[in-house]
């Protein structure tokens, strides 16, 4: 079963690091309103590009979703 791209996004977090895609998902995890349910990389864009304050730029977000195909792909 694939994961939805949040699912996938808590697996790369860790409070203790200052990696980029680490602190997007530490920020995403205390968003209340994240579409958790999504696999659709155009509605999750979206709301990261009206919603998320926390997000410095959309290439962490393009980045994560490269590495969540990925990891979609091999499972």
């Amino acid at each position: 079963m694939t994961k939805t791209f949040y699912q996938f996004l808590m697996t790369q977090r860790n409070p203790e690091s200052y990696d980029p895609i680490a602190e997007f998902a530490n920020n995403a995890f205390f968003d209340q309103s994240f579409p958790k349910q999504s696999t659709d990389f155009n509605e999750i864009s979206k709301y990261l590009e009206l919603n998320a304050g926390y997000l410095p730029s959309m290439t962490i977000f393009d980045d994560t979703w490269q590495k969540y195909l990925e990891t979609n792909t091999h499972a």
